[in-house]
């Protein structure tokens, strides 16, 4: 045999036997590096939650969410959407640009760029304009979706009109700043929550500030986002009822593994007609004013029902902490 022939063959029988740590890995080459976006980071965010017991509510809100129940939101690239824009455009979306929460914005950027809402926010430019005072101030307008970034929802509190006196409405539904106590429906809701928690406290000084839900994951969402100073329903019909049944139904498509809505009242509960129970929980009351509240909001047992539903569905990281009796400065003031 020549020794040209036996070099060969010596290479065919070297590449026949396995190489030494050989690998799976070795084999398919390298893995590609995963490239992480911030909205696909956001996925991995935790909010601050606890499990409470069968009879009372926590009172540490440590746990992170369950990692699995997240559904990723879209890759957003604002600053070529804004790109986009018209300087008109640009120039009435100033506030969702600058105070929506963008995994908010990012699933919503073609609703705040339709006709309708574009027509919405030259109405209440022109408000503005003519001398109208707003509320809650502009800052606070989207302070739901900053308290409850799309990815941390589990429940949803659906209200109405924001309050129209001052210094009350800021941006979450029967939710108002301190020093301002606490309004009737808001009382009627603490009642409801006594009677399933018997250990739940309001806030101190007869506090109505509700921003420990909304930071642990409780949507707090008003079905008109703004009104006129001492005009309640002024704003109604122009044009933020389709925007935040948007809101609505975002939730309902990318909080897969199921979210919580609190319906108190008929408008609410219109609002939820649409909501199969097979993947999310849909709880239906008389409204918590003192018009209707006797007629079985206090006795409804909505806070109790959604802490056992979230529980089933995600175990003890799942329950909403319903603990309000919180620092001024640790409840987000």
């Amino acid at each position: 045999m020549s020794l040209k022939r036996k070099a060969a063959d010596i290479a065919l029988e070297a590449a026949k036997k396995p190489k030494q740590n050989a690998s799976i890995t070795a084999f398919f080459g390298q893995p590609k590096p995963t490239v992480s976006s911030p909205a696909a980071s956001a996925t991995k965010a935790t909010i601050t939650s606890s499990a409470p017991s069968s009879s009372q509510p926590a009172s540490s809100p440590t746990t992170a969410f369950p990692v699995a129940e997240i559904t990723a939101t879209p890759k957003f690239d604002k600053t070529a959407w804004l790109a986009k824009l018209s300087p008109e455009q640009q120039e009435l979306l100033k506030l969702e640009i600058n105070t929506l929460d963008e995994s908010w914005l990012a699933v919503l950027k073609d609703e705040v760029t339709s006709r309708e809402f574009l027509d919405l926010k030259r109405f209440l430019k022109k408000e503005a304009e003519t001398g109208k005072k707003i509320f809650p101030p502009s800052e606070d307008v989207y302070s739901w979706s900053r308290h409850t970034p799309l990815h941390t929802v589990k429940a949803v509190i659906i209200g109405q009109d924001p309050y129209h006196n001052i210094n009350q409405a800021h941006g979450l539904c029967f939710s108002v700043r301190p020093p301002t106590p606490a309004p009737p429906s808001l009382k009627n809701i603490y009642i409801a929550l006594k009677k399933d928690y018997p250990t739940f406290e309001p806030p101190p000084n007869k506090g109505g500030l509700l921003t420990p839900w909304a930071d642990r994951g409780v949507l707090l969402l008003n079905t008109c986002l703004t009104v006129r100073a001492h005009e309640a329903n002024s704003h109604a019909g122009k044009g933020w009822e389709r925007f935040t049944q948007k809101v609505i139904d975002t939730v309902v498509a990318r909080r897969k593994a199921g979210v919580v809505f609190l319906a108190w009242g008929n408008p609410a509960q219109q609002r939820c007609k649409a909501i199969s129970g097979a993947r999310h929980l849909v709880l239906k009351s008389v409204h918590p004013s003192p018009l209707s509240a006797m007629r079985g909001f206090l006795d409804c047992g909505h806070f109790k029902k959604a802490n056992e539903w979230l529980r089933e569905r995600y175990g003890e990281e799942g329950p909403i902490d319903w603990n309000l009796n919180v620092a001024p400065e640790k409840a987000g003031v």
